[in-house]
């Protein structure tokens, strides 16, 4: 995985579900691609048609809240999310994503929906264009990189268990 990201802002506010993110009647598959066909699609139906690979999602406090399925980080990733910036996760939401290998990212950043949001995961910065607004957060620790960067915790497991075959 590239730890440099770059994508659309899509924008959203506190306290976003995980009911919001993918509604329960869908929650009939753990295939990404398939759960992604319904991310939002109560809260923001146009949504799934508009997210393009690598962009990233922008949100307030407790993004991620509700219960603890790990079928809504599958939707983002499935959709094509490279990255959510948040001010606060819920944490089972925080540690699902990192174990599917989803970037989240706990900062307070000022981006309006359809702007650049580039981030280093290393450097612990993001920037917002076209206005250059720079901020920074606190990087992963070596092993929480290094599971965002082989796919998640499932993708390290299988690759450690076929190192000892």
């Amino acid at each position: 995985m590239n730890t440099r990201l770059s994508g659309t802002a899509w924008r959203f506010g506190d306290n976003v579900d995980t009911d919001q993110i993918i509604p329960a009647e869908f929650l009939t598959t753990m295939n990404n691609a398939e759960l992604a066909k319904h991310l939002f699609s109560k809260a923001r139906p146009e949504l799934v048609g508009m997210v393009k690979r690598g962009d990233v999602i922008v949100a307030g406090r407790n993004f991620g809240c509700g219960s603890s399925r790990e079928h809504a980080p599958r939707a983002l990733v499935g959709a094509g999310v490279s990255c959510v910036i948040a001010e606060s996760f819920a944490r089972i939401f925080f540690r699902n994503a990192i174990n599917i290998g989803l970037p989240v990212i706990e900062a307070e950043v000022d981006a309006e929906e359809g702007e650049t949001v580039s981030i280093d995961l290393e450097a612990g910065s993001i920037a917002v264009e076209p206005n250059g607004r720079q901020f920074e957060f606190k990087s992963y620790p070596p092993f929480v990189m290094m599971l965002v960067e082989k796919g998640g915790l499932m993708a390290y497991t299988r690759e450690m268990l076929q190192c000892r075959e």
